[in-house]
C-alpha cells in the first residue's frame, strides 16, 4: 500500500464528516435535527436509503456471494432477492408511508402508539434499538476488515477494536452536529463515490483477466440469475423464497425500520416518499448487479481458488478488500477503499436517538418534554448509542465465526424480531377490533417463537427431514433460509393478534386511522 493511497484515505476520514457538519448547518430544533423540517428533495433521500441498506455488507461481501456460489446455485441468484424487495417496496409506499407523512410523525412506531397505545410504541421502539444495535455492530466491524487490510500490508499491525473506535468517532462526529440533513446528504456522496469505486475495479480487473473468462463463467452457471432446483427451505435464492420472502423482508426493513423510515419522513410529502422509496429499489438492484459482476470476475482472476484455504486469507469476506489493495493501481487503491469506508460511515445514529427519545424516553419519564429537551436528549443519545455500537462491532469481532458472507449474517440478524414489528403493523390495519394487550402479546409471542426457530430448528438428510436441535448443527444440517424468517414471524403476529382480538366485540376507535 503507497503513501498515495493512504494519504487519499485520511483525507476522506477527516474531510467525509466536516463536510456532513458544513452541510447540516446549525440545527435549530428537534425537527430539524431528527426530519430536517421534512424539505429534503427525494432523489437524495432516494440515494441515501440505498447508501443506508447496504453498507460494507454489499460493497464486501455481496461479490464472495458470487464467487463462492456453487455450480447449480448460480452466481447472480442474489438480484432475484433485490426484485423482492421492489415488491415490498411497493406495498410499503401505499399502505404504511401514508399514515406516517399524513400523521406528521417523528418515529414509525408513533403510528403503533396512536392505533394501539405507548406500551407497545415503547417494545417496538426498544425492540428496533436492540435488533440495530446488533447489526449495525455488525456493519461497523464489516468496515474494519478492508481497513485492516490495508493497514497489515503497510506493516501495521492495529486490532479490529482500534479501528472501530476509531470510524465510530468519525461517524458520531457529523451526526452529532449536523443531524440527519448531514446524515442524508453524505450518504448520498459517500454512495456515488463507492458505486465509481467499483466502475474501477471492474476497468482494472477487465485487463487482467485471461482470454475466455467470461465462456468459463458462463458455463460454470455464474450469471444465472434464478434458482429452480434447489429447496425452498433451506436455500435463500430459490425464487419462491427470494421473491416472497425478500418482499415481506423489504417491507420489514422499510416500513417499519426506523433507520429507513427516518430519511423517508424528511421529504415534503407522501408523493415524494414514494418515489424515494420504489426508485431506491430499482437502484439497489442495479447496485447488486454491479457488485456480483465483480464477484464474478473475481472468480476467473483467482482461478476460484478457496480464499482462506489457497489464498491464506483470515476470512472470505476479506477477498475483494485483499485484491484492492495488492492489485489496485496506486491513487485508485486509495479511493476505492476510501470508498468502502463511505458505505461505513452511512449513520444509524440519528435513527437510534431519535426512537430512543420519542418512542422510549418520553414514556419513561412520564412528562411533556420541552423542545429544547427533546434537541439535547437527541444529541446527548447521539453519542451513548455511538459507544454501544462500537462495543458491539468490537466484540462480533472478537466472538463471531465467519463462515458465511458477512451480508447474510446482517440479514439473519433481523430474522428475530422483524416479523413481530412489521406484524404489529399490520396487525392494527387488518384488525380493527385488537387492542394493546392482544398486540404485545402477539409480539413477545413472536420474538420468543422465531428465536426458537432460528435457533433450533434444523434440516438433515437428502430429504430435508425436520428437526429440533440446539446444539451445534452437524456439517450435513441446513437451517432455515433466512428469507423466511420475517413472513413467518408477521404470519405468527397476525394469527396470535387476530385470534385474542375475537375476545372484544367492538373495533377500536382511532382519530388517527
Amino acid at each position: 500500500m503507497r503513501a498515495l493511497d493512504l494519504a487519499i484515505i485520511a483525507i476522506f476520514l477527516v474531510g467525509m464528516p466536516l463536510l456532513g457538519v458544513w452541510i447540516g448547518g446549525r440545527q435549530k430544533s428537534s425537527t430539524d435535527y431528527f426530519v430536517s423540517e421534512r424539505r429534503i428533495s427525494w432523489w437524495v433521500v432516494c440515494v441515501s436509503v440505498v447508501s443506508a441498506e447496504t453498507s460494507t455488507l454489499t460493497v464486501l461481501s455481496v461479490p464472495t456471494v458470487a464467487y463462492l456460489a456453487t455450480p447449480g446455485a448460480g452466481g447472480m441468484t442474489f438480484l432475484s432477492l433485490s426484485i423482492g424487495y421492489l415488491l415490498g417496496r411497493i406495498v410499503v409506499s401505499f399502505v404504511l408511508l401514508p399514515k406516517y407523512i399524513a400523521g406528521d410523525l417523528v418515529t414509525a412506531y408513533g403510528f403503533l402508539g396512536q392505533r394501539f397505545g405507548k406500551g407497545l410504541q415503547g417494545t417496538a421502539s426498544v425492540t428496533f434499538l436492540l435488533t440495530r444495535l446488533l447489526a449495525d455492530g455488525l456493519r461497523l466491524f464489516a468496515t474494519a476488515i478492508p481497513v485492516k487490510v490495508v493497514l497489515t500490508s503497510y506493516g501495521v499491525d492495529a486490532s479490529y477494536w482500534t479501528i472501530v473506535v476509531v470510524l465510530g468517532i468519525a461517524m458520531v462526529f457529523y451526526s452529532f452536529f449536523g443531524g440527519v440533513r448531514a446524515v442524508v446528504w453524505v450518504d448520498a456522496i459517500q454512495m456515488l463515490w463507492y458505486v465509481l469505486g467499483a466502475v474501477a475495479v471492474i476497468v482494472v480487473l477487465s485487463g487482467k483477466l485471461p482470454d475466455g473468462w467470461f465462456g468459463k463463467a458462463v458455463d460454470a452457471n455464474k450469471f444465472q440469475l434464478f434458482d429452480l432446483s434447489s429447496s425452498p427451505l433451506t436455500s435463500p435464492y430459490a425464487i419462491v423464497t427470494a421473491l416472497v420472502g425478500g418482499a415481506v423482508l423489504s417491507m420489514a426493513s422499510h416500513g417499519a425500520d426506523q433507520l429507513i423510515v427516518q430519511r423517508l419522513m424528511a421529504t415534503k410529502d407522501v408523493r415524494a416518499s414514494q418515489k424515494a422509496l420504489i426508485a431506491s429499489g430499482v437502484v439497489v438492484f442495479l447496485q447488486f448487479a454491479l457488485f456480483l459482476f465483480i464477484g464474478v470476475m473475481l472468480w476467473a482472476f483467482y482461478n476460484a481458488a478457496s480464499p482462506v484455504k489457497d489464498l491464506k486469507l483470515n476470512n472470505n469476506d476479506e477477498l475483494f478488500a485483499s485484491f484492492i489493495v495488492n492489485d489496485m493501481p496506486t491513487g485508485l487503491s486509495g479511493f476505492v477503499i476510501a470508498g468502502i469506508l463511505a458505505a461505513a460511515l452511512s449513520s444509524s445514529l440519528g435513527a437510534l436517538a431519535s426512537s430512543t427519545v420519542t418512542d422510549v424516553y418520553q414514556h419513561v419519564v412520564r412528562r411533556e418534554l420541552t423542545e429544547e429537551d427533546i434537541f439535547k436528549q437527541g444529541r446527548i443519545w447521539t453519542v451513548v448509542w455511538a459507544g454501544l455500537l462500537i462495543v458491539c462491532a468490537g466484540l462480533f469481532a472478537t466472538l463471531t465465526t465467519r463462515g458465511n458472507p458477512i451480508v447474510e449474517q446482517g440479514l439473519s440478524i433481523a430474522g428475530f424480531t422483524y416479523g413481530a414489528l412489521l406484524g404489529a403493523f399490520f396487525l392494527g390495519l387488518v384488525f380493527k377490533a385488537a387492542r394493546q394487550a392482544d398486540a404485545i402479546a402477539a409480539f413477545v409471542t413472536t420474538v420468543v417463537v422465531m428465536a426458537f426457530v432460528i435457533l433450533g430448528v434444523k434440516f438433515v438428510g437428502a430429504d430435508l427431514a425436520l428437526e429440533v436441535d440446539f446444539a451445534a448443527a452437524s456439517p450435513t444440517a441446513k437451517v432455515l433460509a433466512y428469507p423466511w424468517y420475517t413472513p413467518i414471524g408477521v404470519l405468527i403476529t397476525l394469527v396470535v393478534g387476530g385470534l385474542l382480538s375475537l375476545r372484544h366485540k367492538a373495533p377500536v376507535v382511532s382519530r388517527d386511522l
